[in-house]
């Protein structure tokens, strides 16, 4: 008989919603003896059976949904359809038809949650994230190399969220091996080497892509400041879309490192490039004092709250940085602003950034919003997929 988690009366609604995720604080009891990764009944309190979930017994999320269908059978054959039918989603998009690196998967917005699966070109980048994931690794790895026909798979399970799962972190070749320290991609005309191995998540923010043709296409003639820069994907889209000049800090030489690799690695004029390897808030301050005035400011910078509890620090962050970039912006210039945190909603970021600007003495106007790229799709049961968001501004 297969194990199971009863909920207590009336913490069945968000499941009945078809939300993922169940609380360990929404759970009566447990029925039988699960295994980290096994998949476990979720039953209601009356005893009726309501989906099928990968158990996490060391997770304040104690179980994930693989399926709602309580007759499902989650095996090898419901993993690799799910992985098709995130590869069919992805054949479709536009962007497609532009670049050789997309995000194949989503997690718990391509029903598997806890996993998530990066193309760069001939290598896949992926992360077991989850017990449940962990727990069919090599199936999901052998569904992958089947459907995707890369040979080489790099594991970068090294994300802090295993931590909480129980799992330790692992980061390595598990399918293939090759020199990957720069995968070779494309991304709309432009070149950008990925370090899988090293970089930040996966190796490069795909997330960003379409952000950073918006950039490109306002910065002709502009003078442009990009904090946060890391390996220079806005920098670059700036320097093609024709910037007048382009000042990029970043904190990490290894980072800046690639992203000198990536502006020789473009038909671009290099001479209208700085880079500076700095901490970007003192480095803003300084260039405050100093009166400097840039048209264009980009800040993408690193999650400074990867969950709600921790939303209070990181608006003060985000407030420090963006009432700084409001004393550069010059009279009729633009601030394109982001958070990739998942604990600060939409509607806070704006209010920090609105508190930013009062405080800063500068009018601005939303002209646009920004969110991630269609590779990275929100399931409308589960909005806490969405978590970048940005905000192109225009100072009066």
């Amino acid at each position: 008989m297969r194990a199971a988690l009863v909920l207590k009366p009336g913490r069945e609604k968000s499941l009945r919603r078809r939300h993922p995720w169940v609380f360990s604080g929404a759970v009566a009891h447990v029925e039988g003896d699960p295994a980290a990764g096994d998949t476990v009944e979720i039953r209601d309190a009356a005893g009726k059976a309501l989906a099928l979930a990968a158990y996490s017994p060391r997770s304040q999320i104690r179980a994930r949904a693989w399926s709602f269908d309580p007759g499902a059978a989650v095996d090898a054959a419901f993993l690799r359809a799910r992985l098709q039918r995130s590869l069919t989603l992805r054949e479709g998009l536009p962007a497609a038809r532009h670049t050789n690196a997309m995000r194949l998967v989503h997690g718990e917005s391509d029903g598997l949650p806890g996993l998530v699966v990066d193309r760069y070109a001939d290598v896949l980048v992926a992360q077991f994230l989850s017990a449940g994931a962990d727990r069919w690794r090599e199936a999901l790895l052998d569904a992958l190399v089947e459907l995707t026909g890369c040979e080489a798979v790099f594991e970068r399970s090294d994300a802090e969220v295993r931590r909480l799962e129980g799992l330790g972190p692992r980061a390595g070749f598990v399918r293939g091996d090759r020199a990957a320290a720069r995968c070779a991609i494309v991304e709309y005309g432009l070149d950008f080497h990925v370090d899988v191995e090293q970089g930040q998540k996966t190796g490069f923010f795909l997330d960003q892509r379409d952000n950073r043709q918006r950039v490109r296409a306002l910065a002709s003639g502009r003078a442009v400041l990009d904090g946060f820069c890391y390996t220079g994907g806005f920098s670059v889209a700036a320097l093609a879309g024709g910037a007048s000049r382009v000042l990029a800090l970043e904190s990490s030489a290894a980072a800046l490192a690639v992203a000198r690799e990536n502006v020789a690695a473009n038909q671009v004029d290099a001479s209208r490039m700085e880079f500076e390897q700095a901490d970007v808030f003192a480095r803003l301050r300084q260039l405050r004092d100093g009166n400097a005035r840039y048209d264009l400011i980009v800040l993408d910078p690193p999650k400074f709250a990867p969950t709600a509890a921790q939303a209070r620090n990181a608006a003060r962050a985000y407030k420090d940085i963006n009432l700084l970039a409001f004393k550069l912006l010059s009279p009729g210039g633009m601030l394109a602003t982001f958070s990739c945190s998942g604990g600060v909603s939409a509607e806070l970021f704006q209010s920090i950034v609105a508190g930013a600007a009062l405080d800063a003495g500068a009018e601005a106007k939303i002209i646009e919003r920004f969110g991630a790229a269609p590779d990275h799709p929100v399931a409308l049961e589960f909005p806490e997929g969405e978590y970048l968001k940005g905000l192109l501004l225009l100072r009066s």
